[in-house]
């Protein structure tokens, strides 16, 4: 509990200079003083212009030590949203010791239901009306218990929020609760997405690939749908359907640089293969921006010189594609 209060602190470091002269304290016959009590709510209630969003967390947090007060800052206290934001980096069963502290808390729906969303972006049940009595709390150990069960066996993982009414049995919903979720191994979705080829192709659709340069745009379906670690047909799968989507967002790159799902097919193979030989320890000889233009035009004829060079210059100040 203390580690997610102090990172939230930790977080707001930077505004603390700014938050002093702002909001912290006012200038009174020449000399600074720090708000009054009632001062504090009324800056609360009213937002000055020159607050900092959440600085009061600072403030609280250096009262408490000023005056030496042990423990850490009762949450009740706090706004709502940040409140979220602590207990977001809490799990379920500490998130249940939390609610016996902070009873009010434990019992506020909204917080619950923050903490669902923020988490499990997705769900089919949110789009229901919900019954009378429905628990958010409730929800949220259910989806933590569905999370777990997922990540030691993806099939009995979907199944369990089938049952409980979470999840839909379709693939669009299924993929929008996967793409919307931070809490599933990628391993285990590696293996489920192999196997659910028509989740695969809902999820890839979720992406939106406008205006971004290729590599950019390939780390970023990287970052979801993780590429495994050796070269086979799920990459090939992976790659292609990468290629489709990224020319569906782009047509007027498309149509401005000659590209097609093939030649983009290519060039990702090319990035790739570039990615390992830039970042490998084993690969002595690197390769170069002239070998790299060179080997991938003889691949994709049609794709400009500059371009490909781009590609490379990318690659080198900023990394890997699919680490």
């Amino acid at each position: 509990m203390g580690q997610g209060l102090w990172r939230v602190a930790r977080n707001q470091q930077l505004h603390q200079d700014f938050g002093d002269q702002c909001y912290l304290q006012q200038e009174r016959g020449g000399r600074r003083v720090a708000p009054t009590q009632g001062e504090q709510l009324a800056m609360r209630r009213g937002t000055p212009h020159c607050q900092v969003p959440g600085s009061d967390i600072s403030h609280l947090l250096r009262v408490r030590k000023g005056k030496e007060e042990q423990g850490f800052i009762d949450l009740e206290m706090l706004p709502p949203e940040l409140s979220i934001t602590i207990l977001s980096y809490l799990n379920a069963t500490d998130l249940c010791l939390a609610s016996c502290v902070w009873q009010d808390l434990g019992n506020d729906e909204y917080l619950w239901q923050g903490l669902c969303k923020s988490t499990w972006g997705h769900c089919s049940i949110y789009n229901r009306r919900l019954p009378p009595g429905f628990s958010y709390r409730k929800l949220y150990m259910q989806l933590d218990e569905g999370s777990l069960t997922f990540n030691a066996n993806p099939q009995e993982g979907i199944s369990y929020f089938m049952s409980k009414g979470i999840l839909v049995d379709h693939p669009q919903e299924i993929a929008k609760f996967i793409f919307y979720t931070r809490t599933l191994n990628w391993k285990m979705l590696r293996i489920y997405l192999d196997e659910r080829r028509d989740v695969l192709d809902d999820l890839v659709t979720l992406h939106n690939f406008s205006n971004q340069f290729l590599p950019n745009a390939l780390r970023d379906f990287f970052r979801h749908i993780h590429a495994p670690e050796e070269r086979g047909e799920y990459l090939e799968t992976l790659i292609t359907k990468f290629s489709h989507r990224f020319c569906a967002c782009n047509p007027t790159l498309v149509q401005e640089l000659g590209l097609s799902p093939d030649a983009v097919y290519v060039l990702c193979y090319s990035l790739i293969l570039l990615s390992i030989d830039l970042t490998s320890p084993h690969v002595k000889n690197k390769m170069s921006k002239r070998e790299f233009i060179r080997n991938t035009r003889r691949a994709a004829q049609n794709i400009s010189e500059d371009f490909v060079g781009h590609l490379y210059d990318n690659i080198y100040l900023i990394g890997h594609v699919a680490a």
